[in-house]
């Protein structure tokens, strides 16, 4: 048996390649080095468009003279493999499991890469419309505290209002397409996939960096009917709270006279 490391010379792994793996490799495997770290073996694929069926090793590759187990050897009627000949077995073998390990990683992250793609949609204009909603409402409330608004202090509360409702409408959009990320991101989790700002990237939207994704499970409302603090519909509601607690306090101790 194999113990946690081995050694491979050169022509054990051209034998182990292009002899007995050959017929059940990837078909879009392009090359196998040495990887950089001086352990095992790195591999190139063609790239993937994760909408191809599973990389499996193929069924019954062990039935093969050239990869067989001993007991396979005694059931077929062939002379058992000596020391050196199994040790290659068992080395190909490992080997035709890593290149499929690996085949699965990269389609796995070409299937998140893909589902991005089909979902993403106008997200970048929703952020584009929610960041210019939030710059709204806080010019809005910002004008609050200048003396001209004592003048037209009803009007000036108005405007807030109507800037606060369309920066929540702004944000639930947004949120809409981020829960759909997120969703997508959490079908795909598996222990190397490609962060989600990463899958974004390869899917093409490079711009994804700014926006803020949170995890699927906290989006929507909770059993009061508020957002969770963690997406931008929350953190628009918390802002809204904000003004408005600060607002009804400055009309509380002005006796509610500013502006008549």
């Amino acid at each position: 048996m194999l113990g946690e490391t081995f050694k491979v010379t050169a022509d054990e792994l051209k034998n182990i390649f292009n002899v007995r793996l050959a017929p059940y490799l990837p078909a879009n495997l392009e090359k196998v080095e040495p990887h950089p770290s001086g352990w095992g073996n790195s591999y190139t694929f063609k790239p993937f468009t994760g909408r191809e069926a599973r990389p499996e090793e193929p069924e019954c590759y062990w039935e093969d003279p050239k990869l067989a187990y001993r007991h396979v050897d005694k059931e077929a009627g062939r002379p058992e493999a000596g020391e050196d000949e199994y040790d290659l077995r068992e080395k190909a073998r490992f080997f035709l499991s890593e290149v499929y390990r690996q085949a699965r990683i990269e389609w796995r992250n070409a299937a998140h890469v893909t589902e991005l793609k089909a979902v993403v949609k106008d997200t970048g204009d929703r952020w584009k419309a929610h960041s210019q909603a939030k710059h709204a409402v806080e010019a809005a409330f910002a004008y609050l505290r200048a003396p001209e608004a004592a003048k037209e202090w009803t009007a000036a509360i108005s405007r807030l209002v109507d800037a606060q409702d369309a920066y929540l409408a702004a944000a639930i959009a947004f949120d809409v397409r981020a829960q759909e990320i997120a969703d997508v991101h959490s079908r795909n989790f598996h222990e190397y996939m490609l962060g989600c700002d990463e899958a974004l990237v390869a899917a093409g939207y490079p711009e994804a960096k700014d926006w803020h994704i949170a995890s699927d499970d906290y989006y929507g409302k909770n059993y009061r009917g508020e957002y969770d603090p963690h997406t931008i519909a929350g953190q628009a509601q918390t802002l809204i709270k904000e003004h408005d607690a600060h607002v009804a306090k400055v009309s509380r101790l002005s006796g509610a006279t500013v502006g008549h």
